[in-house]
């Protein structure tokens, strides 16, 4: 599983950039979207790397991120109860741990958005227009990727 973050807008961008982050959902700066490790994912996240964050994502900050940002429609706060009602998962710790491991989806709770809206990150970011492996904030980060989602929760 790769968490994808929206680092950088896109004023003055080429319209396949625009178009590959409307793909992934990544509408705003700071969004988030937790997508499984497939070859289509991974060539839209290469296309997109000068403006997003990604790595892979452990299930105690997928399970921090559901209980912080997840979101229901109507904009409720995602609860154990609404996942034990409306899914085969006792609870988000559950569901985060087979989330990680690419044995569940978002979409298989029903009513939950597929994107976290999340703050930016506290400290703020390194540089957005440089790589993580230059000292910045975008591209791969790999595990390092839960540390960034910790300080954005």
């Amino acid at each position: 599983m790769y968490a994808v973050v929206q680092v950088r807008g896109t004023v003055k961008t080429r319209r396949e950039i625009k178009d590959t982050l409307k793909m992934l959902r990544l509408h705003h700066i700071n969004h988030c979207v937790i997508i499984p490790d497939t070859p289509a994912y991974v060539g839209m996240i290469r296309k997109v790397k000068d403006f997003v964050a990604y790595g892979e994502v452990d299930a105690c900050t997928v399970e921090e991120l559901l209980r912080t940002r997840g979101r229901l429609t109507g904009d409720a706060h995602l609860s154990d109860e609404y996942i034990k009602e409306n899914s085969q998962y006792a609870g988000i710790s559950e569901f985060a741990k087979a989330l990680s491991s690419g044995e569940a989806r978002l979409a298989d709770v029903p009513g939950l958005k597929p994107v976290l809206r999340l703050h930016p990150p506290r400290k703020g970011y390194k540089t957005t227009k440089r790589t993580y492996q230059q000292g910045g904030s975008l591209g791969y980060h790999g595990e390092n990727i839960n540390d960034l989602l910790y300080k954005m929760r």
